[in-house]
């Protein structure tokens, strides 16, 4: 046990030490094998550590969190020791450790993600959303669950009201996900060769470390900004393609999506008439599905056009009818 004269003096025995760690005993003795830990102060038989040592242990688990392992730790701290400044790159650490995006978590009942997916009680799908990291355990709580990202499960709430399967979302994230890694893993390898290589020779002081993480502020909302804009490209132009590819002729060319399609046949002109300029329509899908069906994906403009002409001529006929029943009736 500490004494009342060694705690006022910051000396500790290594249970003390232990315990105001919360490092285990051989946890402590093998980090002062391996060099990460000072030696202690022999004192008769006893082995007395002080405040450094605890400094030190803290500083290790903070270390540890962040993803350090223990060969670089050493490296920090041998380099802090010999003046160059841990301080600086904790900051580092810190920004990059930062969350990559405003959204703040939320919680969300059982009962109430069953009834966002219109009542379907599907446990299969909510395991996968858990081992996806959409949904996490809330300690403690089988009916409760936190959602890091709730914008992500809004997406997936609206794409099952709109028809899609819970087995299909949770497939194509599983899908998106390995190709947005494989982006971030990209930009990473990019700015890393181009940007951050310098502060990676060595271990970086206390002003490199600085400059370090101000340019991750800086180009932390650039990989988003790339993908969204890159994301935004290739929709408008797939998703034209995609609608063409399905309804054909039938769709109008998009603005500035490519050379303009093949003009539509123009229905016969009316006698008395001059020939008019054809004229594109945008039908619905149904429609032109039902069309295609019926007369073939070639004959679908001609076959609309006579559609439309024998309508027109239907109710011209009718028209005439009444003006001359109302012209009798009126004699």
């Amino acid at each position: 046990m500490t004494t009342a004269s060694d705690a006022g003096q910051g000396a500790y025995r290594i249970e003390d030490l232990s315990r105001l760690s919360g490092t285990t005993v051989r946890t402590i003795r093998a980090y002062t094998d391996r060099g990460l830990l000072p030696k202690p102060e022999r004192h008769g038989r006893a082995n007395v550590y002080d405040g450094t040592h605890l400094d030190r242990l803290r500083q290790i688990a903070d270390l540890l969190e962040r993803g350090y392992t223990l060969a670089s730790i050493k490296e920090l701290l041998a380099a802090w020791d010999a003046g160059t400044g841990l301080g600086g790159v904790l900051g580092l650490v810190g920004e990059v450790d930062r969350p990559w995006s405003d959204e703040q978590p939320v919680r969300i009942g059982l009962q109430e993600l069953i009834a966002a997916f219109g009542g379907e009680a599907d446990l299969s799908a909510v395991e996968d959303a858990l081992q996806l990291g959409v949904l996490e355990p809330v300690a403690g709580r089988d009916d409760e669950f936190a959602v890091p990202s709730p914008s992500e499960l809004a997406v997936a709430v609206e794409l099952h009201a709109a028809g899609v399967p819970l087995g299909a979302i949770t497939g194509h994230l599983r899908e998106l996900r390995g190709q947005v890694e494989h982006i971030s893993e990209r930009f990473l390898e990019f700015t890393t060769e181009y940007v951050f290589q310098r502060f990676l020779q060595s271990p970086p002081n206390d002003t490199e470390a600085a400059e370090a993480a101000a340019l991750v502020r800086r180009l932390r909302p650039l990989a988003q900004q790339t993908v969204d804009a890159e994301l935004a490209r290739a929709m408008r132009l797939r998703a034209t393609e995609h609608v063409r590819r399905h309804l054909g002729d039938a769709v109008p060319p998009a603005a500035g999506s490519g050379p303009p399609a093949p003009a539509q046949p123009a229905p016969p002109a009316a006698p008395a008439g001059p020939p008019e300029a054809p004229v594109q329509v945008a039908l619905p899908a149904a429609t032109v599905a039902a069309v295609r069906a019926l007369v073939g994906p070639a004959d679908v403009p001609v076959f609309v056009a006579a559609a439309t002409d024998r309508e027109v001529a239907a109710r011209r006929m009718d028209a005439l009818a009444a003006d001359g029943r109302s012209d009798r009736d009126s004699g």
